[in-house]
């Protein structure tokens, strides 16, 4: 990293540090920005990833995507184009030197303000990629960010000018090298524009019964197709996607209320007890009953 980089990252620590005294995750006063503290970071985190501009400010973290593995450190940031189920871990921090994370979460239909305001030109429609990439953190990306963060000293300019910093963060990621990744999504006759409203259905009817078919012909796709570039984009196919959304929801339940394993699992859409003890086993690598005395302790 160049001395500039590093002085706007020690300046975002320390605006972080008074935001987000507290260990976990720290809403602002600016809705769709997020700050995160850890001091830990031994325990993997399982979750899923809203469309999101992520950075690692201080520590380093790692974020599994299937069998794909996402490291970044305060050089780069990481876009998660599309909801994503994850397990991330913070790989490095201490109490005195925690992890610190800055997320900003977007919308495709801002990614199309900009395409449509802006010089930015649409490439050619693609075959869908990856959801999620890691690029390397630039000056005149860093200096948007630090812009933003600045405003929750100042919390009466956040109305008119948030929306500007936000504006600028993502023009800069789609000048970037993995820019078109984010054009893609907002194109509504590419593939992954295509993949990206399947992911929708399926996260907002995770509990229900899941047929390939319907979801092909919600796209005007083939089967084939669909499976081929829901892969491609999530790493995992749709019937894994919503298992992973299944057992997330069902664990999120479990540590919540005082809910019967058996109850929860059919919440989420299992119709077999054993079958989701099975799978939640294995996903998480206890029972459900187990896992969650493990977790509350």
């Amino acid at each position: 990293m160049t001395i500039a980089i590093i002085k706007q990252q020690n300046e975002l620590a320390k605006i972080i540090n008074r935001h987000a005294k507290n260990e976990g995750v720290h809403h602002t006063a600016i809705p769709s920005l997020v700050f995160v503290r850890d001091s830990n970071g031994a325990v993997p985190r399982h979750g899923v990833y809203k469309p999101s501009f992520c950075i690692v400010v201080q520590g380093a973290k790692e974020v599994l995507l299937g069998q794909d593995r996402f490291n970044y450190n305060p050089a780069d940031y990481l876009i998660s184009s599309v909801h994503l189920p994850v397990i991330a871990q913070v790989t490095e921090a201490s109490l005195d030197v925690p992890y610190l994370g800055f997320i900003l979460e977007f919308t495709a239909n801002q990614i199309l303000e900009i395409m449509r305001d802006s010089e930015v030109r649409v490439g050619p429609k693609e075959n869908a990629k990856r959801g999620m990439f890691v690029s390397r953190m630039e000056l005149p990306l860093l200096d948007a960010v630090i812009r933003i963060a600045r405003l929750l000293d100042n919390p009466m300019d956040i109305p008119i000018l948030a929306p500007l910093f936000i504006k600028e963060i993502l023009y800069r990621v789609l000048q970037g090298q993995h820019g078109n990744r984010l054009e893609q999504i907002a194109i509504e006759s590419s593939a992954a524009h295509q993949i990206n409203e399947v992911i929708e259905h399926i996260t907002n009817n995770f509990g229900k019964a899941l047929r390939v078919e319907v979801l092909a012909d919600i796209v005007n796709m083939s089967v084939s197709s669909l499976h081929r570039h829901f892969k491609e984009i999530t790493a995992m196919s749709p019937v894994q996607f919503q298992k992973q959304l299944r057992l997330q929801e069902a664990r999120r339940l479990l540590l919540t209320e005082s809910a019967d394993a058996g109850d929860v699992a059919f919440r989420v859409g299992y119709e077999s007890s054993s079958q989701f003890s099975r799978e939640y086993s294995r996903m998480f690598g206890f029972p459900p009953k187990q896992d969650i005395n493990r977790l509350k302790v």
